[in-house]
């Protein structure tokens, strides 16, 4: 069934594009590494406070507000991208370890981001600006750069073993 869907993304348009014209694959690839770096670079520096590494004379909260606009709309333009990239490719990405690897990694990320913001963060008031936050916050501090990390380095590795 996912090697249909995946045959189904190669012959959009989008994924014809991707694939077959000169400037659309550079042009997508450079727009997604210039999302990563946004919304990733920034992350990271959201994660190390939650680790009480850098930025601990400032609370989390307003760490939080500040950054995560600039996260989120470096977000929307590396899922747009990421996207676009994969339908071109989706076969190739289909059968690719990395691809798995990386898929994984997100989906991870993503269940991190939901505990912490549904339970974690609940207690905020308790720890915002402590220097070092509790255990519970600065796992999910780490556990988020070494999924995003992982990620990254996997998509990196997808370039080299695709075709």
């Amino acid at each position: 069934m996912f090697l249909q869907i995946a045959e189904w993304l190669e012959a959009t348009a989008p994924g014809v594009l991707v694939r077959e014209s000169l400037w659309a694959f550079p042009i997508v690839v450079g727009l997604h590494i210039i999302g990563l770096t946004l919304s990733i670079g920034v992350l990271m520096w959201f994660d190390l406070r939650l680790l009480g590494i850098a930025m601990r004379g400032c609370p989390v909260s307003r760490v939080y507000r500040r950054l995560m606009p600039f996260f989120a709309s470096g977000f929307v333009v590396m899922f747009v991208t990421g996207g676009l990239l994969l339908s071109g490719f989706a076969t190739a990405a289909y059968g690719n370890v990395y691809f798995r690897v990386k898929m994984a990694a997100i989906a991870l990320a993503g269940v991190n981001a939901l505990a912490y913001h549904g339970f974690t963060e609940r207690r905020i008031a308790d720890w915002d600006s402590a220097p070092r936050p509790p255990r519970a916050v600065r796992m999910a501090g780490l556990a988020s750069l070494l999924l995003w990390t992982t990620a990254v380095l996997a998509g990196r590795m997808m370039s080299y073993t695709m075709f």
